[in-house]
């Protein structure tokens, strides 16, 4: 980076030091999860959520993931650039992935043990069935033999779970590029175009509604956000910018751009945020990073909470809440923390591919 690069105020002049609002940011968009999710597990799944008519079909949820997944974009593209080899970054995601998950099940699926009548007539084959789909993220179930069947939204355990697959896969197109030296800043480019024209285009007309179709929903944000790292010394943080692209996607609300638009804003909005200038929130940064254990934890909670009468929104969350704050603060301090110490640790030199 050149002297004047580094003198503008750009994202990689904000990301250069260590002091940022990430943790904050993702706890948001956790609890804005669980906020969303709310609705339809306590009233059925023909509630209508919040933002879903203001941005014509799109839900809080859905937008709290979209900044999940660009966030995830901009740190899993450092992540890469950082590690020494493809073991080292494949231990490192899945360090942080898969303790904390395979913890949240073995809980689910003993405590959904307790609530169902089914217990002597077939709950365990299918809850290990549940458990080695979930743990491994193939071919995944989201029910338990007769937990929840009676709840508004019947069935369902924690339908918070669909989306880490994606986030594996979007982790695998990052190391195939760098394995294949592809540059970073094309691919990221190459990337955003080609997702955003299939976005447009109404593809999913062609291919259908099924994983590809919501691969390509959370890869756009995620390679957007990628691209912001690559590109992090030549994209400014710019409040005007964020302004323009927010005045676009509403602008086009309700029309085929708006998917691409929203993804755009958002995730730029996101990395905007996260490196704002703010020295107050980053107190935050001393209780821990609790939102993945928010977002896996929340659904399963939110579903007993109805299960045992909370099923008013503003109840649920309420009922929730504490539950799946406390049980987000165990497991980091007791379980994903501790894993995350286990990382491989040094940087790599710069290379020539992706990175």
């Amino acid at each position: 980076m050149t002297g004047a690069a580094r003198g503008r105020d750009s994202l990689g002049a904000r990301a250069s030091g260590r002091a940022n609002h990430f943790n904050l940011l993702r706890f948001v968009a956790a609890f804005s999860v669980l906020v969303s999710h709310a609705f339809p597990i306590a009233l059925g799944p023909d509630a209508v959520q919040p933002l879903e008519r203001l941005l014509a079909g799109k839900t809080l949820g859905a937008v709290a993931v979209i900044v999940f997944f660009a966030i995830s974009g901009y740190f899993i593209a450092q992540s890469y650039d950082r590690s020494r080899s493809a073991g080292v970054f494949l231990s490192a995601r899945g360090l942080r992935l898969f303790p904390g998950l395979i913890v949240m099940l073995c809980l689910t699926v003993f405590v959904g043990a307790a609530l169902t009548t089914l217990l002597s007539t077939g709950y365990w084959p299918g809850a290990l069935d549940y458990l080695l789909r979930g743990a491994t993220l193939f071919a995944m179930t989201y029910d338990l033999p007769g937990v929840f069947a009676t709840n508004p939204y019947g069935g369902a355990v924690n339908g918070s779970l669909w989306t880490l697959r994606y986030e594996v896969a979007c982790y695998l197109t990052v190391l195939a590029a760098g394995m294949l030296r592809l540059p970073g800043r094309v691919v990221s480019v190459l990337a955003v175009v080609g997702l955003a024209v299939f976005s447009v285009s109404g593809a999913e007309r062609i291919v259908g509604s099924g994983a590809l179709v919501a691969l390509a929903g959370l890869a756009l944000p995620f390679w957007i956000g990628s691209a912001l790292y690559f590109w992090r010394d030549r994209v400014p943080h710019s409040l005007v910018l964020l302004a323009l692209l927010a005045l676009v996607a509403g602008m086009v609300r309700g029309t085929p751009l708006r998917d691409a638009a929203l993804a755009a804003a958002l995730a730029y909005g996101a990395i905007w945020a996260g490196f704002a200038r703010a020295k107050p929130l980053l107190s935050f940064n001393r209780i821990g990073d609790f939102s993945y254990g928010i977002y896996i934890y929340a659904f399963p909670v939110q579903q007993v909470a109805a299960q045992f009468g909370a099923q008013a929104p503003a109840l649920n969350m309420l009922v929730a809440a504490p539950v799946v704050l406390l049980l987000a603060a165990l497991s980091w301090h007791l379980i994903e923390e501790p894993a995350l110490r286990l990382k491989p640790r040094g940087r790599a030199p710069r290379r020539a591919g992706v990175a």
